[in-house]
Parts: structure tokens; sequence; C-alpha cells
């Protein structure tokens, strides 16, 4: 029976783990999409933001530092996006995709030039901390390996992903600038004549996109693992937009899908470490199917904002 408990604690506490870099991306896409601006770059900047703060976090030793340096990196493509895409009108799937191509190739290319031609950072050696283990010392507030220690025993990023959630919540239906942000995704004509700025607010709302793109990236590599390698993303940027689309494009709901997705990981993970008879390549599958099947199966029964994706011209209606 404790055996069961301490496999269940496993299993748990690296859902806890793997979600997180998702529910921090699913975030960006939550903001971005509610203001009306698709943003299928979000690959691209996470994949940027693991790069930085992977590197910020060797040099510095400073993992905070790298968070916030690898959650500007990606507001930086973040801002690219909105330039092309609100300023000059530009085809957001397509700005998106360039995006993707970008934020890996700049990574990879400044990756080699500060590690000796190496698409890899080296390892850091201070992680994004444990907080339990930082108030309380190791072990010392659950038993070593105990369930609770495996659950709640999670690097600070867990936490922090679970508050921004409420944050993003709270801001979008609480508060006046996320009426507008709402209000300028479902009718940006009616929020224009009412005086919202719909330029601004949609640039704000595609930069916050990067910036917690950005953070997602670095929860991969400097919690998750202790490196930025060119294969550390893999596909996550798109299944947080698939856990977005399951939420229904609210917070809570992308936190419930990111953590349906971080549980197949857990599954995959926890399977490979019990020695069970099935390739490797197949448990790694997992996610991947689990967010076709999701697409395949909800995205026709979900309702997007009214006005994604559409070019507003403010010339044409003032």
């Amino acid at each position: 029976m404790e055996l069961i408990i301490q496999d269940l604690g496993f299993i748990i506490g690296t859902t806890l783990m793997y979600s997180t870099p998702l529910i921090f991306t699913s975030l960006g896409g939550v903001i971005t999409e509610r203001s009306g601006v698709i943003n299928i770059g979000l690959e691209g900047m996470m994949y940027f933001g693991a790069f930085a703060g992977a590197a910020v976090a060797y040099f510095s030793q400073n993992p905070w530092l790298g968070l916030l340096c690898a959650a500007l990196g990606g507001a930086f493509w973040g801002l690219v996006h909105a330039i092309a895409c609100v300023s000059f009108s530009a085809e957001q799937i397509v700005s998106g995709i360039a995006l993707n191509f970008l934020g890996a190739g700049s990574a990879l290319f400044i990756s080699r030039l500060l590690f000796d031609g190496a698409t890899q950072t080296l390892t850091v050696a201070r992680k994004i901390p444990q907080p339990l283990d930082f108030l309380f010392g190791e072990g010392k507030m659950f038993p070593s390996s105990g369930f609770m220690d495996l659950v709640f025993n999670r690097f600070a990023t867990v936490y922090l992903a679970f508050f921004l959630v409420f944050v993003v919540w709270f801001v979008l239906y609480k508060t006046k600038l996320g009426m507008r942000v709402r209000a300028v995704g479902e009718n940006p004509e009616a929020a224009n004549t009412l005086g919202i700025n719909v330029t601004r607010i949609r640039y704000g709302a595609v930069i916050m996109s990067g910036f917690f793109a950005g953070l997602g990236g670095a929860a991969m590599s400097i919690a998750v693992v202790s490196r930025f390698s060119n294969t550390l993303i893999s596909g996550h940027g798109f299944i947080a937009l698939a856990a977005m689309i399951f939420g229904k494009w609210k917070p809570q709901g992308a936190l419930v899908a990111c953590l349906l997705f971080g549980a197949a990981k857990g599954f995959e993970i926890f399977l490979g470490s019990k020695g069970v008879p099935v390739a490797g390549d197949i448990l790694a599958m997992l996610p991947y199917v689990l967010t076709l099947i999701i697409l395949v199966g909800f995205v026709g029964k979900t309702t997007a904002p009214a006005a994604i994706g559409k070019i507003f011209d403010k010339g044409d209606h003032s």
C-alpha cells in the first residue's frame, strides 16, 4: 500500500513539474488571443526563453535572473509579432510561423557563439529552488520520498504558475483592463468607438504572451532540467496552444488542460521508470497523441473570441 501511495505521489509531482511550462505558455496564448491576435509563434518564443534562461543562469549563477531574462527575451519576440500583425497588418498565422523559426534559429545561433559551437548550454549549477527545502531544509518538513514530499516539494516555478493563473483570471474578468482586452477581442470596432485604444491593448497583450512563453521555456531549462538543448522544447509550445483551445480561452480551463497533458508526461516517465515492456518511443508519443485527440475532438466544440485573427485598421473606423 505504501508503495502505491509513493507511486501516486511520484505521478502527481511529475505531472505538476511538467505541466508548469505549459501553464505559463498557455496563459500567454489566452492573453493574446483574448485580444484578437493569433499567436502560434509561442513555440519559438518558448524556445528562445529556454535558451536565454539557461545561458543567463549559467553565466550569472542566478536562476532568478535567468528566469527574468527568459521572460524578457520572449517579450522581445512578442514585440516583433505585434509590430508585424498590429502595426503592419501582416497575416498572423504566417507571422507566427516565422517567429517559430526565428526564435529557434536565433537561440541556436547565439548558443554556438557562446558555447564553442555547441547547440546546448553547459549545465546550470543553480536551478530554480524548491521553496520547502529552502524554508525547512531538505526532508525536514515531510519524510524523505514520502507522498507529501513527492507532491508538494516542487520547484518554485510550479507555485508561481498557479499564482499567475489566478492573476490572469483576476485581471481578465475583474478589472477594467481585462474588460477592455476582452472587448477588443470580441469587437474592436465597437471598442474603438468607446475610446479604447485597440492598438495599445493588442500590443500589450501580444508582448505579454511572449513574456509568459519565455517563462515557460525557462521553466523547462532551469527547473525541469539543468540546461538548454536543441531538442528541449520539442513541440511544447504547440501543446500549450492545444491546452488553451481545450480550455476555451480561459485561464482556469487552460490550467486543467495543461495538468492533463502533464499527467500524460508523468505516466510516460512513471511507466519508463518501472521498466514497462513498451518501446520508449511509443511512451514518448503519449503527450503528442493526446494533443491530436483533443484538437480533433474538441476544436469544433469551442468558441474562440469573435474577432480573433481579424485585422483592425483604425483609419477605416475613425
